[in-house]
C-alpha cells in the first residue's frame, strides 16, 4: 500500500511538498533522469540539508541547471503512458487478453516485440506471422488445435506494439520514461538511491517502509485478496 499523504499523516506527498517545505535538486541532463545533488529545506524548522550522490562534484548545485521540484517531476507520464514490453505482456496476461497456458507466450512475445521493424505497417505484416509460425513449427499439434487462441494472441501483442511505438516519430520502448515508482526507470531512485548523503555521512532514506505499508509478504493467497474481492477474479484470469 502505497503511504501517499493525507490530512492524517503526511506521507509521500507531504515529505516533497508540505507547508514550508522545499527541494530543488541539480540535473545532469535534459529529462532530469540525474540528481547529483540535491537541497532538502524545513522553513518550519530552519534547516537545510545538502545532500550530493557519490562521485558527484560538490560543486554541482552551482555548475549544473538547478531544479525547484514539482509534481511532474514524478508524475511527469499525466495522459500517454508509455509501457515497456515486459509490463505489456504481463498486463494483458492478467487482463486474460493472452491465455497464459501458451507454451512460452510472454518470452515469444516480448522477443517479437523488441525485433526493429521500419514502421507499423511492416510489423503489422511481420509480427503475427512470426508468431503464429513459431507455434506452428515448434507446437504443431497444439498449432491446430488452438489456432484461434493463437491469431487472438497476435493480435493483442501487435496492439501492445501499435500503442507504444511509432518509428516514424523515433519512438520507441523507454524513449519516455516514467517516473512514477522504481522498477522500470530510475524514478524515486534518481535521489533515494542510497548514495546521495550529506557532509556527516546521513542519506537520503531509502526505506522501503518510508513510502509502502507492506499488506502481504511471500503469502500464496494473501488475505488482502479477499478483503479487496480480488481474489476470485484473480483466479478465473489464471484458469483461462
Amino acid at each position: 500500500m502505497m503511504m501517499v499523504g493525507g490530512s492524517k499523516f503526511a506521507g509521500i506527498h507531504g515529505k516533497h511538498f508540505g507547508p514550508g517545505i522545499r527541494i530543488r535538486f541539480a540535473a545532469s541532463d535534459a529529462q532530469r533522469q540525474g540528481s547529483p545533488s540535491v537541497e532538502y529545506r524545513d522553513n518550519n524548522t530552519g534547516t537545510v540539508h545538502t545532500f550530493v550522490s557519490d562521485g558527484a562534484k560538490p560543486d554541482s548545485h552551482q555548475s549544473l541547471p538547478i531544479y525547484e521540484m514539482q509534481c511532474v517531476d514524478c508524475h511527469n507520464r499525466p495522459t500517454h503512458t508509455f509501457e515497456l514490453p515486459e509490463r505489456g505482456m504481463d498486463s494483458a496476461l492478467a487482463l486474460g487478453e493472452l491465455s497464459s497456458t501458451l507454451p512460452f507466450i510472454k518470452k515469444k512475445g516480448v522477443e517479437l516485440l523488441k525485433a526493429n521493424y521500419s514502421s507499423q505497417k511492416e510489423a503489422e505484416e511481420k509480427l503475427p506471422i512470426a508468431f503464429t509460425d513459431y507455434y506452428r513449427q515448434n507446437y504443431s499439434d497444439l498449432s491446430a488445435a488452438r489456432s484461434q487462441d493463437i491469431q487472438q494472441a497476435a493480435k493483442s501483442i501487435l496492439a501492445i506494439y501499435n500503442r507504444n511505438v511509432f518509428p516514424d516519430l523515433k519512438v520507441t520502448w523507454g524513449t519516455y520514461p516514467n517516473n512514477l515508482g522504481h522498477t522500470d526507470f530510475p524514478g524515486c531512485f534518481r535521489c533515494h538511491d542510497g548514495s546521495h548523503t550529506e557532509a556527516g555521512g546521513a542519506a537520503i532514506t531509502q526505506d522501503c517502509g518510508a513510502c509502502h505499508e507492506r499488506i502481504a509478504m511471500g503469502e500464496a493467497s494473501p488475505e488482502i485478496l479477499k478483503t479487496l474481492g480480488l481474489e476470485e477474479r484473480i483466479s478465473k484470469v489464471q484458469k483461462k
